[in-house]
């Protein structure tokens, strides 16, 4: 990551630097962080917030939120975003690791991870035949990876930027980051001016689909953090601008992610675009609806929340990540009908969730309380949580947002 700071709206598309911006959603009063650890309720409720002003390019369909204030950030150690306590996703994660290394033949090959989060993907790298790796994160925690590997990562808790320009690897991996970069036309040219002349350097990013987000009106998917949205052809379209080479472009994890790969070339904008690319007609389609259907499924879910409490039941959701904290957002008062966040993360129970102020518990609390409605926050996880409820033998009603 790399931080920087906007104290006034931004009034040109950071990806292409056209004006011809459409407002599409807004929220105000969200917390401008989503996954740092909060000791309590109190800290919790007072924590920093932002307001969301999202607007759609029209030039290159890069989606973006106009008063995202980068001062607000503060990535650290307390940050945990780890999504490697999933079983789903740890398999998921090592699979793609595998690809890419057989791939790209990165084989005894050195990997530079910008936004390596707690470092479990470049030890997946390394794992599946890398030869070293150095992870850039202001949030890396390396007392939690195998001592065994210590000779072979390098571990720098910091924001990626110029400084580190020196660095160099055979393969520049960044995963879930750039979505947390407001000015990503620059910090693209930064990564590619790092490269320099080493042609044969692959490139490597994933990140979310913002046309899945659109079209579901995904509004659990739209926090402060997330201040930069990208559709296939977007996302080609930068790297293209900013002097990559797109070698491919797929959609993975249930189409909720994209994967790009790329590698630098000092030909502008070079080859043809994509079938997957073709995005703008539906992109536009989905903008007049995203509003008002992520009202009425706010509502819906309102409504749900009430009438179970009501009755004297209990409600929980699942996943006090960034997800849950936007979905609390939306729900406003109706939050507090909502008795906590159940994680299987260790690291967050006993935490509170940034704004809303939810206590974050393990699993086996539901084994006590019993609630009648369990709401999770990521539908891939239905399958894997509701083995693991069977297995605590706890029978609720558990759906997705």
């Amino acid at each position: 990551m790399t931080q920087h700071a906007v104290t006034r709206p931004i009034d040109q598309c950071p990806a292409c630097g056209d004006s011809n911006l459409t407002p599409f959603y807004a929220k105000d009063g969200v917390a401008s962080h989503s996954c740092l650890l909060m000791d309590d309720e109190a800290e919790a409720l007072t924590f920093p917030k932002g307001d969301l002003r999202i607007v759609f390019c029209q030039n290159c369909a890069f989606v973006f939120n106009t008063h995202y204030n980068g001062s607000l950030a503060a990535y650290s150690a307390r940050y945990e975003e780890t999504q490697a306590f999933s079983p789903l996703f740890r398999d998921f994660a090592r699979d793609l690791a595998k690809r890419w290394v057989e791939k790209y033949n990165l084989h005894d090959s050195s990997v530079l991870e910008l936004g390596c989060g707690k470092g479990e993907f470049l030890v997946n790298m390394i794992e599946e035949g890398a030869g070293s790796g150095i992870g850039i994160d202001p949030g890396v925690h390396p007392e939690r990876i195998d001592p065994a590997l210590e000779s072979r990562i390098t571990w720098i808790a910091d924001y990626y930027g110029p400084k580190y320009s020196h660095l160099k690897a055979d393969a520049v991996v960044c995963r879930h980051t750039m979505e947390h970069i407001s000015p990503v036309g620059d910090w693209m040219r930064d990564i590619r001016a790092a490269i320099g002349d080493q042609p044969d350097t692959v490139v490597l990013f994933e990140l979310p689909d913002v046309l899945r987000i659109l079209e579901e009106a995904a509004y659990w998917d739209v926090y402060y953090e997330h201040c930069s949205y990208f559709s296939a052809g977007s996302l080609a379209r930068l790297f293209r601008a900013t002097g990559f080479e797109v070698l491919e472009i797929t959609r993975e994890y249930d189409d909720q992610y994209l994967v790009i790969e790329a590698r630098p070339t000092a030909t502008p904008a070079p080859g043809e675009p994509l079938a997957i690319e073709d995005d703008l007609d539906r992109l536009r389609a989905s903008l007049e609806p995203f509003e008002q259907s992520v009202a009425a499924s706010l509502a819906t879910w309102a409504d749900e929340i009430r009438t179970v409490r009501a009755r004297g039941g209990r409600v929980a959701i699942w996943g006090s990540g960034s997800k849950g904290v936007s979905f609390f957002a939306g729900l406003g008062e109706t939050a507090r009908s909502v008795d906590y966040a159940v994680d299987i993360n260790p690291y967050k129970h006993g935490k509170f969730m940034a704004g809303s102020g939810h206590r974050i518990v393990a699993p086996e609390q539901l084994a006590a309380d019993r609630p009648e409605l369990v709401i999770v926050m990521n539908p891939i996880y239905l399958t894997e949580i509701g083995e693991l409820l069977q297995s605590l033998g706890v029978r609720t009603d558990l759906r997705a947002v």
